[in-house]
């Protein structure tokens, strides 16, 4: 077999392995979206088999007879609020680090970074405690405090590393211009980070939306939360409503594929480039 054939060989058998992988990954969420079309009768008699018909009575029966909306609608302020948010300072704070690279910035840097090494289950509760003291606790203001301030660690490490890939002959440029420093840094430097924006957007953003114990501990009892604290409403100890269970994933699982699809070319380039630069 000559190295060519070989090396075709390869391919196809790479080739075969992506799209085995792809399926099984994929399979989850295609079970989600047929199950979501089927009565919790038809769900019980044959969970694998398509939907006889479009069974719509389970989203008219979340967003018409329960606090779904209201969930849906807190689910977009954490998310929203958090991410935009974090694009705000996190930027900043990896351009000033990379940037000063001063004794005081690195110890900082260090900070951040050792903060992403505790789990959250070791500081839950003082964390809670601490919400209350604040005034916090049972508000959506708490939960985007914590969200914005988990992000800084990994922020940093995306944005320092990518900043590094920047030439500073751009900025000298911009200065001698007599543009002040945060015209430069907004200006200049932050449309060059879209990439590595859209990296943390993607990871982040996916983070909150689907983040169970936050908002189940965090938020008010008795009133709506989020959607996947909704969701967990209808799973029972002895029976589940599987058609509504369903139903809510599926209309929470189809917002976050519509912003990865748009954002899938920028979210591989930066995550690439804070990989390679450095």
């Amino acid at each position: 077999m000559t190295i060519q054939a070989k090396k075709r060989w390869g391919e196809v058998i790479l080739f075969a392995i992506t799209l085995i992988l792809a399926v099984i990954f994929f399979f989850p969420i295609f079970f989600n979206l047929m199950s979501a079309f089927k009565s919790n009768a038809e769900i019980m008699r044959d969970a694998l088999a398509f939907p006889k018909g479009l069974y719509l009575e389970s989203f008219k029966y979340l967003l018409t007879e329960t606090n779904f909306p209201q969930a849906i609608g807190n689910s977009l302020i954490l998310t929203v609020v958090s991410i935009a948010a974090q694009v705000l300072i996190i930027p900043m704070a990896g351009y000033a680090i990379e940037r000063r690279n001063a004794k005081w910035t690195q110890a900082v840097f260090l900070y951040f970074l050792a903060g992403m090494m505790i789990p959250f289950q070791a500081y839950m509760i003082p964390l809670f405690k601490e919400l209350k003291v604040l005034g916090m606790y049972g508000s959506l203001v708490g939960p985007i405090c914590v969200y914005v301030a988990g992000a800084v660690g990994f922020g940093c490490l995306l944005y320092t590393s990518f900043v590094k890939g920047i030439p500073r002959e751009i900025e000298e440029a911009a200065e001698i211009d007599g543009c002040n420093q945060y015209g430069i840094f907004w200006k200049i430097v932050f449309p060059l980070l879209g990439p590595v924006t859209a990296s943390m957007v993607v990871l982040n953003g996916l983070g909150i939306w689907n983040d169970f114990l936050m908002p189940m501990l965090v938020l008010p009892s008795g009133h709506p939360k989020t959607m996947v604290v909704e969701i967990y409403r209808y799973i029972g100890e002895f029976s589940s409503r599987w058609d509504m269970i369903f139903a809510g994933t599926a209309m929470s699982v189809i917002p976050v594929l519509i912003v990865f699809i748009s954002l899938q070319k920028y979210f591989v380039k930066g995550i690439a480039s804070g990989a390679t630069k450095g």
